[in-house]
């Protein structure tokens, strides 16, 4: 067994804006691929959702990139705690420390709609 976890097959509908993935193991760069696939383990205590894509996750359109909304705006998705989530939140979800996510993306034809 190679150790990697098999995710299914399924469509992750990015902002078409959004930066591609980085490596595994490169900086993040708020590509948004690891947190649409599967909420991370602090998205899953919070939404007590196990998959499919994370509530948390956030488009920031000024900056073209994902954010973690528990990190951004934690006050958007918790009534008590929003101030100390702010401050643990980077921790649990290991901001700063590289991709970590072995998604592999494919890009999509568009669709085409034919006229007859």
């Amino acid at each position: 067994m190679s150790g990697k976890r098999a995710l299914p097959i399924a469509r992750l509908e990015l902002e078409a804006e959004a930066p591609d993935k980085p490596a595994l193991g490169a900086p993040c760069n708020g590509c948004g691929v690891c947190c649409m696939a599967e909420p991370c383990p602090l998205g899953i205590l919070v939404t007590r959702t196990t998959t499919g894509p994370c509530a948390c996750l956030e488009w920031s359109a000024p900056e073209r990139r994902y954010r973690c909304g528990l990190i951004a705006h934690p006050e958007r998705h918790v009534r008590i705690g929003a101030s100390m989530l702010a401050r643990w939140a980077p921790r649990f979800v290991s901001a700063g420390r590289g991709c970590d996510s072995d998604v592999e993306i494919t890009t999509a034809e568009p669709s085409r709609v034919s006229g007859g």
